[in-house]
């Protein structure tokens, strides 16, 4: 891994620690502030619409700012954000620190995306974005597992301190590694990037982002409930199965970048076909316990093989100025979990039970492959002169 970009997966840990780790914490969290569980659990909420409302804000404000300097600013936007939310006194003043917190995820990750791609041959792009993206990964085996033993023996707040002094190392690594002058904003600045987002090539490949995350979160969020009422699982065992699903996300983050590098839309296509395959297995097999937890391992993989080929798609469709659709693109992840996360609620409520809940997620992915196979037949179209009349 290039050091610079060994700088950027650092911070894209501290990231990924400070979104996730609130969920392991939520009882003590609420216990200590006088909520409820629900309430606390609106902190997860609160930093999502952070993020999609955050990302465009910040990437328009630092449109015409060298990259290096805003990534340093970003990183440390999260070590004081994090800061406050070691010492809120209240719940409102947490929530506030985390959604702040938030403004700065989307575009990290954006630009962050289109510097690590700057650093690395033509050819190899893809894999340096999944190299700065791993730190994510990462940070659902070590950084939220740890970070909950940690705010269970010693408090909450010591959690969001430990992730502040992770961010303080991210700051020194980018401003000591990361080379001044890499991806600058080009000439046309702030209407460059705007205008990029006149192509539609640039709003379906967000839009397979969207829907891609959607598929995810509309049976991800009940996977717990899934594995013990549907596969059989005990609540302690789901714990490693999530873990085991957190490993298969690092490694299929990895085989992502390879497999873009090399066929970058096939790559698209062929995952979101194979994960509709693998919700087959989840309703054909998902009864069963040890096949769920090897479907449930091949699911993590396969989830974020995609990540950075849809992240590096967004960067090629908007290459005269990139920064901003790389930027909304990580709205758009976060706009699929949510909605995700609200259609497989609603077809709960609707009376469909867990052991349904894999269609529902087969049918957004469906979805998203129809997307991507439009996506690729405008590239072929554009590439296929037309004769002369």
């Amino acid at each position: 891994m290039p050091l610079p970009i060994l700088a950027l997966a650092i911070a894209s840990f501290c990231i990924g620690t400070t979104e996730f780790v609130i969920m392991g914490l939520l009882p003590e969290v609420a216990a200590d502030l006088g909520v409820s569980i629900p309430s606390a659990g609106l902190l997860v909420t609160g930093y999502a619409l952070g993020v999609v409302f955050g990302a465009p804000v910040i990437a328009i404000a630092t449109a015409h700012m060298p990259r290096k300097p805003v990534l340093v600013a970003l990183a440390s936007l999260f070590v004081v954000g994090n800061l406050f939310c070691a010492i809120a006194p209240n719940y409102w003043t947490l929530m506030a620190a985390r959604v702040i917190t938030a403004f700065g995820h989307g575009a990290f990750f954006g630009i962050g995306s289109v510097v690590a791609a700057g650093l690395v041959p033509r050819n190899k792009r893809a894999s340096a974005i999944a190299l700065m993206f791993a730190g994510l990964t990462l940070a659902n085996i070590l950084g939220v597992p740890g970070g909950t033993a940690l705010g269970e023996a010693f408090g909450w707040r010591s959690t969001f301190l430990a992730v502040v002094l992770i961010g303080l190392l991210s700051v020194a690594a980018i401003a000591w590694l990361v080379p001044a002058g890499v991806a600058e904003p080009s000439g046309g600045g702030l209407s460059g990037e705007l205008r990029v987002l006149g192509k539609l090539q640039v709003w379906l490949a967000m839009l397979v982002s969207a829907l891609s995350s959607a598929s995810l979160f509309a049976m991800f969020t009940y996977i717990k409930p899934y594995l013990t009422e549907v596969s059989g699982l005990s609540t302690s065992t789901v714990t490693w199965v999530l873990l085991l699903f957190g490993g298969g996300m690092t490694i299929g983050n990895i085989i992502g970048g390879r497999l873009a590098d090399w066929k970058l839309m096939p790559t698209v296509i062929g995952t979101l076909l194979t994960l509709v395959l693998l919700f087959g297995c989840f309703i054909a097999l998902g009864t069963i316990p040890l096949a769920a937890v090897a479907i449930v391992f091949l699911w993590g993989l396969l989830v974020f093989v995609i990540v950075p080929p849809l992240q590096m798609r967004v960067v090629e469709t908007a290459s005269e100025g990139p920064n901003l659709a790389a930027t909304l693109n990580q709205g758009a992840f976060n706009a699929g979990n949510a909605l995700g996360a609200s259609v497989g609620g609603l077809a709960l409520s609707w009376g469909l039970s867990y052991a349904q809940l894999p269609l529902v997620a087969a049918f957004i992915t469906l979805l998203a492959v129809a997307v991507a196979v439009v996506s690729q037949a405008l590239d072929r179209s554009t590439l296929v002169p037309h004769p002369a009349e």
